[in-house]
């Protein structure tokens, strides 16, 4: 048996696990990380449209400040997300861009003077202030009262994954490329490491390490189409969830962006909305103000997809060999624009459709993107059940998502995230020592083998590749954008039968070593356990929030379903997870449950919103208005950071002695 030591282990070169690495090596502990990819290639690179942090340097972000990005980030959410985090990464995200800007991510910048904009299908002149002239720029995204989407023009993951990458070839940290991790060791208290594949040579290893971290991602590929990177399968989910021991949280809140390009779901950025795009449909009508007058075509992501959704069920989609679908317009923009902050968006359009969207409409559709749930941790990143094992990005539910995540918040989390969870995690490391049984190890290391033997020598006939493919057709017919109750106990149904056949694969190429096909049968099992948390999630949620949304049960009901849902996985012969809840406590929440301020306002209220409301009105009233917002946050819901994250940030419009009316937000 192959043992490789380390202190901190990350599983995922992703930015979140990069970045948690980075923490790790900067405390002087020994660091090491896995990939199934070169890190560079990883899935954080198609992120496009930017990361939000509040800045408040352009001229439409003036007065923003962690109080309004909270907000927007509980908000979006629909009121599923821990308040206290959704604060810890509000108030480190400022830090977190201007850290990338130091390890040399080039953020497009302010110009001071007159700029053209469109806002509202209208050009509009807005004059950007001469203080704020050459700090770093933001755009316009969904659900946000403020323009607070720092960017490099629509190739923001790309930059950030680069500059972190170097950062970490920098100060020595080893990825190990090409290597995926098949069962965490553990004792049912403790995580000790992975049992690993190499996936070129067929080795098996264990590594064993003080701390473990997950960050490989989400799980959009348990899904048909979908925008995530193929290698987004759920892995990790998967790992801590055949422990038995720990649990997955809000598996059922799965994110579908409105704007995937048809038929391929390749994503073009929100930040084309946010720049001024309009979603069109079939007669060229722009149709999102007549469901969402205020918001448009910026409302929240799971509005915006459910409103295409709803237009196209009324025969406005415009037909194709592919489906229905409807149009993303950017012409008005201009071509300067498109070639300058859009050219991704333009090379995409012109090598997968043959088409100049300079001149030319985007067929565009909702398709799977996000994965709001994942391995359920506490605020420091830790699993509640399995000491020493931390999540981290897309594959923690840390929660700051809730059941919906706000554009450009989940570039923001990987990084911020990765920077706040990984002092936890150096912090651990430092004050544990490695302690295990080697037979512990020996035990994980023979299961894995045994499950690769019984493929490879045994009489199974199930093909991977069949078993994948109906997965990710019951996952999209039933568990997509709008579900119900019969299709749902039909998915959960089908996916049963699914994972019991997937007990009898069989493999028609033997090799031990390079051989996709048994890595396809290593996967699928696992991946079917994951989507059975997703659809046994959605059927036993009988509500509508955020992503979540049921056509039998439209009401977001805080009254009964204001909780986190936690699955898990014990009895490894089961064919479903075992499902419990945890409860939201409103009587701690900073923002007590209300409405979005779009979508539909139809939410049955929880017998404690009022109560907190009133409190809070009387925790106000006792500060007195010389407190400043500090104070009264603390007041309200104080929350703890690691000490070097605490102090305050600063911006432009708290530094101006005299600032012009333009400098504050007024358009021309």
């Amino acid at each position: 048996m192959k043992l490789i030591y380390t202190d901190s282990l990350v599983v995922g070169a992703g930015l979140a696990g990069l970045r948690v690495a980075i923490a790790s090596k900067e405390r002087g502990l020994d660091t090491l990380v896995l990939s199934l990819i070169p890190a560079k290639r990883s899935h954080s690179a198609a992120a496009q449209g930017g990361m939000q942090a509040s800045l408040g340097n352009a001229v439409k972000g003036m007065g923003d400040d962690e109080d309004v990005h909270f907000q927007d980030t509980v908000k979006g959410s629909d009121w599923g997300c821990d308040q206290d985090v959704a604060r810890m990464f509000a108030h480190c995200a400022p830090k977190a861009v201007r850290e990338l800007a130091n390890w040399g991510v080039p953020w497009s910048r302010v110009t001071a003077g007159p700029r053209e904009v469109i806002v509202n299908a209208q050009k509009v002149t807005l004059h950007e202030a001469q203080e704020a002239h050459g700090l770093i720029n933001a755009r316009d995204f969904g659900g946000t009262k403020k323009w607070r989407t720092c960017y490099t023009a629509d190739g923001t993951g790309h930059s950030l994954l680069y500059a972190m990458d170097n950062k970490a070839i920098s100060m020595d940290i080893p990825v190990h490329e090409r290597i995926e991790a098949l069962a965490l060791i553990h004792d049912g208290k403790r995580c000790h490491g992975v049992i690993a594949r190499c996936l070129i040579t067929g080795e098996l290893r264990a590594y064993v390490a003080k701390s473990t971290t997950i960050a490989t991602g989400g799980y959009g590929r348990i899904y048909e189409v979908s925008t995530n990177a193929i290698i987004c399968e759920g892995i990790g989910q998967a790992l801590a969830l055949e422990t038995g021991v720990a649990r997955l949280g809000n598996m059922e809140a799965v994110q579908f962006h409105p704007t995937a390009i048809v038929p391929v779901g390749i994503l073009t950025t929100e930040g084309c909305r946010g720049d001024g795009g309009l979603l069109r449909d079939k007669d060229g009508y722009r149709f999102m103000p007549d469901y969402e007058p205020d918001k448009k075509e910026l409302a929240s992501r799971d509005v915006v997809s459910r409103r295409m959704t709803e237009h196209i069920r009324k025969g406005k989609g415009v037909d194709s060999p592919y489906g229905p679908h409807l149009w993303l317009d950017i012409t008005l923009l201009g071509r300067k624009h498109i070639e300058t902050n859009l050219r991704e968006v333009q090379e995409i359009c012109e090598n997968f459709l043959g088409i100049d969207p300079a001149k030319d409409w985007i067929p565009v559709r909702p398709t799977q993107h996000y994965s709001m749930g994942g391995i359920r941790t506490n605020a420091t990143g830790e699993s509640p059940q399995l000491k020493g094992l931390f999540s981290v990005g897309e594959a923690a539910c840390w929660d700051m998502h809730g059941f919906n995540r706000l554009g450009g918040n989940s570039l923001a989390e990987t990084v911020v995230g990765g920077m706040i969870i990984g002092k936890y995690v150096a912090d651990f490391c430092e004050n544990n020592s490695l302690e295990i049984d080697t037979q512990l190890a020996e035990r994980f290391m023979q299961q894995v083998q045994s499950e690769i033997d019984v493929l490879v020598e045994g009489d199974g006939h199930e093909s991977a590749f069949e078993l994948k493919r109906e997965m990710q057709r019951i996952m999209m017919d039933y568990v997509g954008i709008f579900r119900n109750g019969p299709e749902l106990e039909k998915a959960v149904a089908e996916l049963k039968v699914l994972l019991e056949r997937s007990r009898k694969l069989g493999l028609k190429c033997k090799k031990r070593h390079a051989n996709p096909e048994l890595v396809e049968a290593l996967r699928v099992k696992r991946m079917l356990k994951v989507a059975l948390t997703v659809a046994c999630g959605a059927a036993a949620r009988t509500e509508s929030r955020g992503a979540h949304a049921r056509e039998d049960y439209p009401q977001r009901n805080d009254r009964d379903w204001l909780n986190r849902t936690l699955a898990s996985w014990p009895d490894p012969e089961a064919l479903e997870p075992v499902l419990n809840y945890e409860a939201l406590d409103v009587m701690k929440m900073e923002l007590p449950p209300g409405y979005r301020g779009y979508g539909i306002n139809n939410a049955i209220v929880h017998p404690d919103t009022e109560k907190r409301e009133q409190q809070i009105a009387e925790i106000l009233a006792e500060l007195g208005d010389d407190a400043d917002r500090y104070q009264r946050q603390r007041a309200l819901m104080p929350f703890e950071l690691p000490e070097s994250l605490q102090p305050n940030n600063e911006r432009l419009s708290d530094t101006l002695k005299s600032p012009s009316a333009n400098a504050l937000g007024e358009k021309s």
